[in-house]
């Protein structure tokens, strides 16, 4: 259909039940229909009124397994309903996108090598995105695309891994008929964004974006992750998961964020393991004297204990989820957060002390919440976000309450959304 075609549909109610089941809330069904009326308009004032679909990618929040990936170890994660759409047209050899304000220069398939000034750039997503593609052996080909995104950016919640994921998401829907595995599209973006935009990130971003719902991974074999869906009907308990921005900095915490994994590796290699997932943890606790004189530094210690606790709480939080024990699982949350503020020590940076955004969100959320949620470090840590999963009747007391604290708009009240990757409209 065309693009006005589909807008004139989309005013008029006719994906209403379709929007609704996507974002999971009812509320958002007016943004999320002007959003689209909205993209259709700017797609159409750049490219015309063509035959166009519409693709979807979400953002992701990290629920349990705070600094395991590096490890080898599991993680729980999930799709939020805040997402990148792009409304797309097919054309011949080249992807021409414009992302919401950021006019990215045209991608000519004919040439897919990596390009060392395009190291950091959105240019380099797509195009290594299509390169892996190709060389998977799937149908790749050309396509002009207006791409919108609301996922929070510097919040946590891998806006750049929907963007890597969108794409993938077109080219399987324009060119493969929407038969790429999912858990494909993930490893595509990564593999973009580790070798075409230089960041050496694991695959958990990617996967939760892209596959959608609530995942667990194993990352035991990191070239052949284990990717599970927890089948567990999110919307019936009742609750929002609520990020919260504390207005932290992320500027000068490269070294906090790099000292954990680095850290956990010198305990992991006094056993002569690479990582932590490889070591026996009995074996262990039962060198921790040894350790302490060895490695001269508790907090590597602790940050193994952390590990080992979190890794084998992830698969136990999936038990409760299908168990529908759903306060076991808050239960379980919040003794995750609280093994990240006392022994990962990532909620704020030890060279920084004065500034603890995150401890303070989470003394205050404490407060705020009582029995009525529970709330920990989001994330990487030192800096940014929390989150909380928070009773539905509760949640506006406490965006009011936090907000005070953090300022309007700081508390972002989400949901889990069913779907990842996916074609709304055709």
């Amino acid at each position: 259909m065309k693009t006005t075609e589909i807008k004139e549909q989309v005013v008029s109610g006719k994906y209403d039940a379709l929007i609704e089941d996507l974002y999971a809330d009812p509320s958002l069904l007016d943004y999320q229909k002007q959003r689209y009326a909205g993209a259709l308009d700017k797609y159409q004032t750049l490219f015309g009124d063509d035959e166009v679909s519409i693709y979807s990618a979400a953002g992701r929040s990290e629920i349990s397994g705070n600094h395991t990936d590096h490890q080898h170890g599991c993680v729980l994660a999930g799709s939020i309903n805040l997402d990148a759409i792009g409304i797309v047209s097919k054309q011949d050899h080249v992807i021409k996108v414009i992302s919401d304000d950021f006019d990215i220069k045209p991608i000519d398939l004919n040439d897919l090598d990596k390009k060392e000034n395009e190291i950091g750039t959105s240019e380099a997503l797509i195009r290594g995105v299509v390169s892996k593609l190709k060389e998977l052996g799937y149908n790749v080909g050309g396509f002009k695309a207006f791409i919108t995104s609301d996922v929070l950016m510097g919040a946590g919640l891998s806006s750049s891994a929907a963007f890597e994921s969108i794409i993938g998401t077109i080219i399987d829907g324009l060119y493969n008929d929407m038969k790429i595995d999912m858990v494909t599209i993930a490893k595509v973006g990564q593999y973009a964004e580790n070798v075409y935009f230089g960041k050496p990130c694991g695959l958990m971003d990617q996967c939760a974006c892209a596959v959608g719902g609530l995942i667990s991974i194993d990352f035991k074999d990191t070239s052949n992750p284990i990717v599970n869906s927890v089948n567990v009907d999110f919307s019936k308990y009742d609750h929002s998961l609520c990020i919260v921005d504390t207005k932290g900095s992320h500027a000068d915490l490269t070294d906090a964020y790099g000292a954990v994994p680095q850290e956990m590796k010198e305990v992991a290699h006094y056993f002569g393991k690479e990582v932590l997932r490889e070591v026996d943890e009995d074996e262990f606790y039962a060198n921790i004297a040894n350790l302490r004189t060895a490695l001269n530094n508790d907090r590597a210690i602790l940050r193994a204990i952390h590990f080992f606790n979190e890794n084998r709480r992830v698969n136990t939080i999936v038990e409760r989820l299908n168990k529908d024990d759903f306060e076991g699982f808050k239960t379980l949350i919040q003794e995750s957060g609280n093994s990240s503020y006392k022994f990962l020590q990532n909620v704020y940076a030890d060279f920084d002390y004065k500034n603890q955004a995150v401890s303070l969100g989470l003394a205050m959320s404490e407060m705020i919440l009582k029995d009525h949620g529970v709330c920990r470090v989001h994330g990487g840590g030192f800096a940014g976000t929390i989150q909380a999963f928070v009773e539905n009747s509760y949640v506006e007391t406490y965006k009011e309450e936090i907000e005070k604290v953090f300022g309007k708009g700081s508390c972002h009240i989400l949901k889990v959304r069913k779907l990842g990757g996916c074609k709304v409209i055709d």
